[in-house]
């Protein structure tokens, strides 16, 4: 009955704290292909074989469903291997939807037309493939009109977070956030859409000011598989353990993440 959750790198990790806390009785497989990260800087082509390959790992482990904790991963390949790839037992799941649908305040599978909302300005910060991608304006707009959306590719954050060095990594979120209110001085909301910008939320949330609700996606991502299962229980896979898989130095892989989480987390090679 297990659930696959992919990231490039070490971020996926705090959308799967989440979805373990909210679904204790489902056995999680964990995949960093962090040999490879970060995917922000990266071709679109690029991304989609690397994700496909990661995908094809964990349906490997029993995993029929795969939650793509990685938003360059959602962005610029989710929609082409939902397409051409993804065969029709299998399920792979993307988690920018459960992000807009919380800033449009609409319901879990709302698929009504896209509507007025109370939020007119939004920052977006994520990396530069993700921006390049527009994926966040084209899923906003099949759900809301007259939303403007200003975007600000942060590069060189993840590379500090994977890296373990806090200290650049705020300071690279201050100048982004400045960047963007150059451009938008006074945004309603902030989506933080990249898995690895939750350990940042502190500092984006405090350079932004407190008058800017900042959306985050770990919980929301929770919330909705949860939802999900719920119709379609089917769709647990035969897998029974929960595993941590890295495409990197297993050990190097874990003291970071260990790091990262403040708590004990052990890889071991995605491909012995």
């Amino acid at each position: 009955m297990a659930v696959g959750v992919f990231d490039s790198g070490l971020g996926g990790l705090t959308v799967l704290d989440a979805l373990a806390r909210r679904l204790p009785d489902v056995p999680f497989v964990y995949f960093g292909d962090n040999a490879h990260a970060p995917y922000g800087v990266r071709t679109h082509e690029d991304i989609f074989n690397l994700t496909c390959a990661a995908t094809q790992r964990l349906w490997d482990e029993g995993c029929d469903l795969v939650i793509l904790a990685c938003n360059t991963a959602s962005a610029a390949a989710l929609k082409r291997m939902q397409e051409t790839w993804v065969p029709p037992h299998k399920r792979v799941l993307g988690v920018f939807v459960p992000l807009i649908e919380a800033l449009t305040e609409r319901q879990w599978g709302d698929n009504s037309p896209p509507r007025e909302v109370a939020v007119k300005h939004v920052a977006l910060f994520a990396t530069p493939a993700t921006v390049a991608s527009r994926a966040f304006q084209r899923e906003l707009s099949f759900r809301a009109i007259g939303v403007d959306v200003e975007a600000q590719p942060c590069g060189g954050v993840v590379d500090a977070i994977e890296q373990g060095d806090e200290i650049l990594a705020e300071a690279l979120v201050r100048s982004h956030v400045e960047a963007l209110k150059r451009r938008m001085p006074a945004p309603e909301a902030a989506i933080l859409g990249c898995t690895h910008y939750p350990l940042m939320q502190k500092v984006f949330q405090d350079a932004l000011g407190s008058n800017v609700k900042v959306f985050s996606q770990a919980n929301l991502v929770a919330e909705s598989l949860a939802d999900y299962l719920s119709r379609r229980p089917e769709m647990l896979g035969s897998g029974q353990m929960s595993k941590f898989l890295t495409t990197g130095d297993p050990a190097s892989v874990s003291s970071k993440a260990t790091q990262f989480m403040r708590k004990s987390v052990r890889f071991e090679a995605a491909y012995a």
